[in-house]
């Protein structure tokens, strides 16, 4: 059987919005391709093969819909909903992909839910999703099968994730509400405000060359990018609905985690170390493909991402796009790894190649 696995597409309301204007926070461009790489999946030769496709995190960007113009953090289970009808009237050509990669025999979706798309822990936004690829999706937050761990990787940061006793909390009207983590909160609350001036600005790789960047080269940006930082930083610690979230502590492990590329092949060892019968970590959220081979034959792989990445490292003044992702095949009956690979999709006429391989 095959895994295949890819992260962090983070799908909003399309291209363009109704009225015609370039939607500044639309981070997807690729559902052309994504269709040829679920068609090419689902036929010829993978038409009756067992292929598990597994969405992990990010896939849908669900933290920045507007409602009526207005982006809120209170998220309860019809905002979620609307907000995925959003998305999917904005990217059809992708659904239409999912739907096709189910209606062939012995194919199998799994969507793990990250941090941009914590709202798919909600009943009603499933069903829709369910409903539009005509099949039943496995949700979850952590998957692990056939001796493979798969999960988005944002709790290993406290930016990005609460404790799971925590994930939901009391809203207006004692309407249950997602628990947003900080960087989420960010993410609604002052990056619309940043982007309309730098749509680039999320992207660039690393965040923290691109601040000192802006320092010198880009100075009148820079203050104002300050003022709204530090206004909403003082605003949030007297909000009834996020203030919990914030405190000293967690306040000094932010700033030392975005001064820093996140890496996570500690985190994979320490998982493998932890379940003997695992043999592969997979995980995405950091926007970086990598992967390592570890004693007795484990591995472990990031998927990176789909959108592209603006960088100002030297030698990488330009953008990249690798539509990456990670393909397993599995030997179902003993769960063994037969071959484990990092590919980039090509498209329909030249498919995929392979950035490295486990053979």
């Amino acid at each position: 059987m095959l895994i295949l696995s890819l992260s962090d597409l983070h799908l909003g309301k399309g291209k363009f919005l109704k009225n015609g204007q370039l939607n500044i926070l639309e981070d997807f461009f690729e559902d052309q391709r994504f269709y040829e790489f679920c068609e090419f999946y689902s036929s010829d030769k993978y038409y009756s093969m067992e292929v598990h496709l597994v969405l992990n995190g990010d896939i849908l960007n669900l933290i920045q819909i507007d409602f009526e113009g207005v982006f809120t953090y209170i998220i309860d289970e019809k905002k979620a909903d609307l907000a995925l009808k959003k998305i999917i009237e904005g990217h059809p050509v992708f659904f239409d992909a999912l739907k096709l990669f189910l209606s062939a025999p012995n194919k199998k979706i799994s969507y793990v839910i990250g941090n941009h798309d914590a709202s798919m822990d909600f009943e009603l936004p499933q069903k829709r999703l369910d409903v539009r690829v005509d099949g039943r999706i496995n949700y979850c937050h952590v998957l692990e099968t056939h001796g493979v761990h798969v999960e988005h990787g944002h709790r290993f940061e406290a930016i990005n994730s609460v404790p799971k006793d925590r994930y939901y909390s009391t809203g207006p009207s004692g309407k249950r509400i997602i628990n947003l983590p900080w960087g989420s909160l960010f993410c609604i609350s002052v990056l619309p405000q940043l982007k309309k001036e730098r749509p680039y600005l999320d992207k660039v790789r690393p965040m923290s060359s691109y601040i000192k960047w802006c320092l010198i080269h880009d100075f009148a940006f820079f203050i104002k990018m300050s003022i709204i930082v530090i206004k909403y930083l003082i605003e949030s610690n007297f909000d009834t609905y996020i203030k919990d979230n914030r405190n000293f502590r967690t306040s000094l492990k932010i700033l030392k985690q975005i001064t820093i590329y996140p890496r996570y092949e500690k985190k994979a060892k320490s998982i493998l170390k932890r379940n003997i019968s695992l043999h592969t970590v997979i995980m995405g959220h950091t926007h970086l493909q990598e992967w390592r081979r570890f004693p007795e034959g484990k591995y472990y792989f990031n998927t990176g991402t789909w959108n592209p990445i603006p960088s100002i490292d030297a030698g990488l003044h330009q953008d990249s796009t690798c539509l990456t992702y990670c393909m397993l095949d599995i030997h179902k009956e003993s769960s063994t790894l037969r071959q484990g690979s990092l590919n980039v999709w090509q498209g329909k006429w030249r498919p995929f190649t392979s950035e490295i391989s486990t053979m």
